[in-house]
């Protein structure tokens, strides 16, 4: 006989209504038909309007404290290094310097000098001492011409030499027509020992024409450019100064104007060793730069020259501006870098002064303000004001490195053969990172975040605006259009959640985006839509995501057609490549579904071609995406073409997929695909991911047990 508090249990349960019933399978099916028919469509999308350029102004403002800056900085100095083709520097191999000629000048001695940068690579230039002061050691400048016609050997027409002294820019015609020699003459004078030496293709330095080669998509796969060339060899003619027995290598000053300005700061940034800086008519928040051997892709993303010279601080560090662009420095740029001195405790060490009377220039005016500067900076001992002195020229032909005695070295490369020097560099490097996961870690993690400008975002940092919401049915559904915090991106994006969701989201990213999974075969025939639909009744939420131009086989961003036809440098080293676009969005939906309500675990799926792009997402979301099946539809040895959508400048140097595959260990993974089994097989993945216990195989068939795996609670 049924107690009274058992018939008050039964009442209370007859009360309730009734269990929900799941869906079926089928009921799901139609629901993501009806869930993938177009909506609302997304707001505009900054991303597809005009692209940065290198004339463009970018602003530039500091963190609010020391800690944080130290944070920025490595990341920038970083940045700059990957740009080069120099994370990791290269091997130093022997500079076998060849230093002959001495001419001897009133206060001061001249010599030739050629040293290997690389073997068979040789930077050239002129070895300025001082007369009659000892042995030493010295302070030390090094000097890069700049884009000066003639370089080195710069020598300006009876006319301009006129032009210049009734401007009041020079005084001594000597000093007027050889204004280049000027500078190291009266650093020399002053007790420094000056290298002035060439940059690629001028004077002495023929082996490369200036800016030539490394126009194709392998040198962009692989970061070789002219760019880092010339900073490799800037970082090596350092090397020789700072060994020099008369000199003082705590005491060194780099300065250059224009070009010479640019290696000047960019040296500065990436090595520790120059005392102090003084890079005139360079930096500037305006024009950064406008020929090959200032532009790199990546270099610039996100940043600038202000930003990159302020990697120099708290080492003193000096600029000078004209009536070019950088005619604003002391307006527009200055007051940034006071604040990054300031909070490092070093006001006094940054300093900027415009000459708008003068064209782009580095003339007397702006010379003595840099004799001042390293005289005090360097430990001179000479009080300012400074006045240059007059000097006898030395013609050019007298300056010239090589000659019956010294010629040429006989293993000197052309640009043919300089390639096969960086190929067996990268070859070396790659068989470093194959061999050594730590390593790939260390160097290609670091890298593929430059590669792609970013990172996973933080909790909070992606907005949603949703175009459209529905609760009725098996599953329910909010069409959004996700955005990073302080962007004017729209990343369309569908979320599906079914009735009883159990907590997972697989963010899911397909060949054609949301209409290209509306158009696949329906259950029954298997592929992406049966896969999805068995996602949504093993109780996981998707979110498909529409990444930047899904669906355009062409992919194009609106670049400036100009200056991308003469080199893809001056495009993606301002701005994202396509693909670094499409991983950034990926990692937004990532963070998006780490943040909703009643999550507890992300998946990825990466479908057709964007299976590439969500293994490199994956690999830079962390511990966040436990579980990834990608279909591997391509790799970058494949890219051939500049134009080619897929291409990312430093996907091949740091290990294409195989690494980068690597590097979202120990999370599960599971490959499908023609492909998959080939890159499961690589010797870098099955290190990576060891056979499971159970066996369990990484590549697998895009079906029902891999839905299962997918969305299965944690």
């Amino acid at each position: 006989m049924p107690t009274l508090a058992g018939l008050a249990l039964s009442a209370v349960v007859a009360a309730l209504p009734p269990a929900p019933v799941a869906p079926s399978g089928e009921e799901l099916a139609e629901a993501l038909a009806a869930a993938l028919a177009p909506s609302s469509p997304p707001p505009p999308d900054a991303r597809l309007a005009r692209l940065r350029t290198l004339a463009d102004r970018h602003a530039f403002a500091p963190p609010a404290s020391a800690a944080l800056w130290a944070e920025r900085a490595a990341a920038v100095r970083r940045r700059v290094l990957v740009a080069a083709g120099l994370w990791p520097l290269p091997a130093r191999t022997p500079l076998a310097p060849v230093v002959h000629g001495r001419l001897e000048r009133e206060g001061y001695t001249i010599e030739r000098v050629f040293l290997a940068s690389r073997p068979g690579l040789y930077v050239t230039g002129s070895l300025y001492r001082p007369a009659g002061r000892g042995t030493g050691p010295h302070p030390a400048v090094l000097s890069p011409h700049g884009h000066w016609t003639g370089g080195r050997f710069s020598a300006r027409s009876d006319a301009e030499v006129a032009r210049e002294i009734a401007a009041s820019g020079e005084s001594d015609p000597g000093a007027a027509r050889y204004h280049l020699q000027a500078r190291c003459v009266e650093l020399a004078r002053m007790g420094c020992v000056v290298f002035h030496y060439d940059m690629a293709g001028f004077a002495d330095s023929r082996q490369l024409p200036h800016g030539a080669g490394f126009g194709d998509a392998e040198s962009e796969l692989f970061l070789r450019s002219a760019f880092g060339v010339q900073t490799w060899s800037s970082i090596r003619a350092l090397d020789f100064l700072a060994g020099l027995p008369d000199v003082d290598p705590a005491r060194i000053g780099v300065t250059g104007a224009s070009g010479g300005g640019t290696q000047t700061f960019i040296l500065c940034a990436v090595d520790d060793r120059p005392a102090a800086a003084f890079p005139a008519v360079m930096v500037s928040a305006a024009m950064q730069g406008g020929c090959v051997c200032e532009n790199a892709s990546h270099l610039r993303v996100g940043t600038d020259n202000v930003e990159i010279a302020a990697l120099a601080a708290p080492r003193p560090l000096a600029l000078t501006g004209a009536n070019d662009w950088t005619i604003d420095i002391e307006t527009d740029g200055y007051p940034a870098l006071k604040e990054v001195y300031r909070l490092l405790g070093a006001p006094a060490n940054v300093f900027a002064k415009c000459f708008p009377a003068f064209g782009h220039n580095y003339n007397r005016v702006s010379r003595e303000l840099m004799y001042a500067w390293f005289a005090r900076h360097l430990g001179l001992g000479i009080p300012a004001p400074i006045r240059e002195t007059p000097f006898v020229p030395v013609p050019p032909a007298e300056l010239a490195v090589f000659d019956a005695a010294h010629p040429l070295p006989a293993d000197a490369v052309d640009v043919a053969g300089l390639a096969a020097i960086l190929a067996a560099e990268d070859a070396d490097l790659l068989a470093r990172l194959r061999g050594d996961l730590a390593a790939l870690r260390r160097i290609a993690g670091p890298a593929l975040e430059v590669m792609v400008a970013g990172g996973l975002p933080g909790r909070g940092q992606v907005t949603e605006t949703v175009l459209r919401a529905e609760a009725a049915g098996p599953v329910d559904r909010r069409d959004l259009a996700l955005a990073r915090r302080g962007t004017d991106e729209a990343v369309p994006a569908l979320l599906l959640t079914p009735r009883g969701w159990n907590g997972r989201v697989v963010v899911s990213v397909g060949a054609g985006g949301r209409a290209g999974l509306a158009a696949a075969p329906r259950p029954g025939a298997g592929g992406a839509f049966a896969l999805h639909a068995a996602l949504l009744a093993e109780g996981a939420a998707v979110l498909v995501v529409d990444v930047l131009l899904a669906g355009d086989p062409a992919g194009r961003l609106p670049v400036d057609e100009e200056r991308h036809a003469q080199y893809a440098g001056t495009t993606w080293g301002y701005n994202r490549t396509l693909g670094a676009e499409r991983v950034q969005d990926v990692l937004t939906a990532i963070a998006f579904a780490r943040d909703l309500s009643g999550a507890t675990a992300v998946s990825l799926a990466g479908l057709g071609d964007m299976g590439p792009w969500a293994i490199l997402a994956r690999a830079l979301a962390g511990g966040t995406v436990d579980r990834l099946a990608a279909e591997p539809a391509w790799s970058f040895a494949e890219v051939e073409s500049l134009a080619d959508p897929r291409l990312l400048p430093g996907a091949r140097k740091y290990g294409d997929l195989p690494a980068f595959l690597a590097l979202g260990a120990p999370a599960a993974v599971r490959l499908a695909g023609e492909r998959a089994a080939a890159l499961a097989a690589d010797d870098l993945v099955r290190a990576a991911y060891p056979p499971a216990p159970a066996g369990e195989a990484i590549a697998v068939p895009l079906d029902a047990g891999l839905a299962r795996w997918l969305a299965t609670a944690r």
